[in-house]
């Protein structure tokens, strides 16, 4: 499951943050979601839609002019579904200091052709 962990890092800017000056929300799990797919996508190579956002957890404010860095990592495998938790970490431009400021966790389920549930094929590591 290491071999699908997927690393991006973003800068927010004040286009994506609110009138306290801290990431919207809605932005933010946009991205996560983002990035599970991505995870799911490297994890098994197969077409992947999110089916549900377990849980959430802000545990700090990302505010603006701060770079994030989400991490994706496959944490669970069924038979047609994976589990990705995503790490927020946030971090001043200025300094090395990172805070994990949100964690959350989603569930994607691959389908086929007709976009229906299909067996998670797992892929050899390369």
């Amino acid at each position: 499951m290491a071999a699908s962990e997927t690393r991006v890092a973003k800068v927010v800017l004040p286009g994506t943050t609110n009138n306290l000056g801290t990431l919207f929300g809605g932005t933010l799990l946009a991205w996560m979601d983002e990035i599970a797919f991505i995870t799911a996508t490297r994890f098994a190579r197969s077409r992947f839609v999110t089916v549900s956002l377990e849980r959430t957890d802000f545990k700090h404010p990302i505010m603006s002019a701060t770079i994030v860095e989400l991490v994706g990592r496959v944490n669970r495998v069924g038979r047609t579904s994976v589990g990705v938790s995503i790490d927020v970490f946030v971090e001043q431009m200025d300094t090395p200091e990172r805070l994990k400021a949100v964690t959350g966790q989603f569930t994607l389920v691959a389908i086929d052709d007709q976009r229906r549930p299909t067996p998670v094929m797992l892929q050899p590591a390369p």
